[in-house]
């Protein structure tokens, strides 16, 4: 007789026999339901992340990617990061090799097993209305979090870092060459 590799579960008294197995599942996965869900076992609520087969564990960094793609989707964001942030990206730019500018700079987020809160730091274009910019991106970055990682998003604080001035560096034209 071959032995299995996972010993056999000892039996459990709190199953009960007018509780019997439903929709094709066995006893053992509704007992393992039950005791998930039962706080007076330790075990926790079963969430969008926690399913009969397994728990599935969403990295900050992938949190901090999508959110930082769905700020950068609003309209009236120039850049994202505090300026500490930006000349450091501005650096890792000119390093051949670089892939250009981090997607997660100026996001900064706390994961749970089930919740997540995000913070995110901006520079609005002049002119923008920084109330709705923000609020647009509390919107964007829940909507995107929640749909692509099931967390449940908590919080989305936006910090506006500075206002980029259509006279700044970027767009001004390239001074005339003194030769030809």
């Amino acid at each position: 007789m071959t032995q299995s590799p996972h010993p056999a579960a000892p039996a459990q008294s709190s199953a009960s026999a007018d509780s019997p197995a439903t929709n094709g599942r066995s006893a053992g996965s509704e007992l393992a339901t039950r005791r998930r869900n039962d706080p007076a076992d330790g075990g926790r609520p079963a969430g969008p992340l926690s399913t009969e087969d397994g728990r599935i564990t969403v990295a900050e960094g992938v949190v901090q990617k999508v959110a930082g793609m769905a700020c950068r989707e609003v309209s009236g964001v120039y850049a994202m990061g505090s300026g500490t942030s930006r000349v450091f990206g501005a650096i890792r730019e000119r390093i051949p090799g670089s892939n250009g500018p981090s997607v997660s700079q100026g996001v900064d987020v706390e994961v749970g097993e089930s919740e997540a809160a995000v913070d995110v730091d901006i520079v609005v274009e002049y002119g923008a209305r920084i109330a709705d910019v923000g609020a647009a991106i509390q919107r964007n970055v829940k909507l995107a979090v929640e749909s692509m990682t099931g967390l449940r998003v908590v919080e989305v604080n936006v910090t506006v870092d500075d206002v980029h001035l259509p006279e700044d560096g970027d767009d001004k034209p390239a001074a005339e060459s003194r030769v030809q």
